[in-house]
């Protein structure tokens, strides 16, 4: 699989991976999503399944080359690489986007869902009371998600363990955002936030010469934090990966159908026309992180009025559409001529 990979196939497998770690990075948007619409989910999930004691018995022995082969390394390293490039660039970009066109933003990412959801079903044909069945579930669980409140930022380190392994669903499980279940158990800011703040500018002081941090309990404790978190993630990757892998084997059809429910389900999530709700104080004052920012807290969705904003957002809407049919455009053209 990895030697038939073309210079092209990998630059898009890159760009593909930039937006994955964008999805993840916004509350309500799913990497998962990504995966699915560009046509790689199904070898994501199986890869992933590959990191088991099989391939950690390779790494042990020396054999790096034998472990690289049978976790699809190729595939995997240029997957990440791209999702840690979107991280400390592309997020920052969209991060900026949603600050200053949120409306628009939040637009764009509806139509995608729209667009994923008629990508996913056109091609599904095994409907029955099982299917219909999980279909109506994983409707039921994305739309119920939407309306639970956040709880309050926790920094117990077997708390940060469990985050980490919830908030990585977003990329093996389609319509399931796992920054959005961070912001509901309390923790969106410390882990993506603060946290890589810290990391951020401990490297930076490192690559100076300075290990000031050494004797910052603060910072210590934001690395300490983002180390369980990461090795949660890693964890849920690894978890959650063979577990889809047996369900996908075994229940495709089921699982696919209650795929289709989750991303349904989640266009409660993106609804463009929301109001942010932050995090105050008693004393009524808007409650900041590391960067001077608001805390969000939830969203507050609202039906929008028929004025020219609205139109603009509805055009946005179709692009994002638009986008979804462009890559499933591009993989069907990629796939005719392989």
């Amino acid at each position: 699989m990895q030697s038939t990979r073309t210079f092209r196939d990998k630059l898009f497998l890159i760009l593909k991976g930039l937006g994955m770690g964008a999805a993840n990075k916004v509350p309500g948007v799913s990497g998962g999503v990504v995966a699915f619409v560009a046509g790689f989910y199904e070898e994501f999930i199986y890869s992933l399944k590959k990191v088991n004691k099989k391939a950690f018995a390779l790494l042990f022995n020396g054999r790096f080359k034998s472990f690289y082969q049978y976790v699809n390394g190729r595939f995997l390293g240029l997957l990440f690489f791209g999702m840690i490039v979107s991280y400390f660039s592309v997020s920052k970009v969209l991060d900026y986007l949603i600050k200053y066109y949120e409306l628009y933003v939040w637009s764009v990412f509806f139509g995608m869902i729209i667009g994923s959801i008629y990508y996913i079903y056109k091609d599904f044909n095994d409907w029955n009371y099982k299917t219909y069945t999980a279909l109506l579930i994983g409707i039921l669980l994305g739309v119920s998600i939407s309306f639970l409140n956040p709880a309050k930022e926790n920094d117990n380190l077997w708390f940060v363990f469990f985050c980490g392994i919830i908030s990585v669903s977003g990329m093996t499980l389609p319509g399931f955002s796992g920054s959005f279940i961070l912001i509901l158990l309390g923790n969106y800011v410390l882990l993506l936030v603060d946290s890589v703040n810290a990391l951020y500018d401990t490297g930076l002081e490192i690559l100076t010469g300075n290990f000031s941090f050494i004797n910052n309990p603060e910072r210590i404790r934001m690395i300490k934090v983002l180390t369980v978190f990461t090795l949660g993630s890693v964890t849920g990757l690894v978890t959650f990966s063979h577990v889809l892998s047996y369900i996908l084997k075994h229940y495709k059809s089921i699982t696919i159908s209650s795929i289709i429910g989750f991303i349904i389900g989640s266009l409660g999530v993106v609804w463009p026309w929301k109001k942010t709700i932050f995090k105050m104080n008693p004393n009524g004052e808007f409650l900041l992180d590391s960067r001077g920012e608001k805390i969000i807290e939830n969203y507050q969705r609202y039906i929008p009025h028929l004025n020219k904003e609205t139109y603009y957002a509805i055009a946005f809407v179709v692009l994002g559409i638009l986008i979804v049919l462009a890559l499933e455009w591009y993989g069907q053209k990629t796939r005719k001529l392989k």
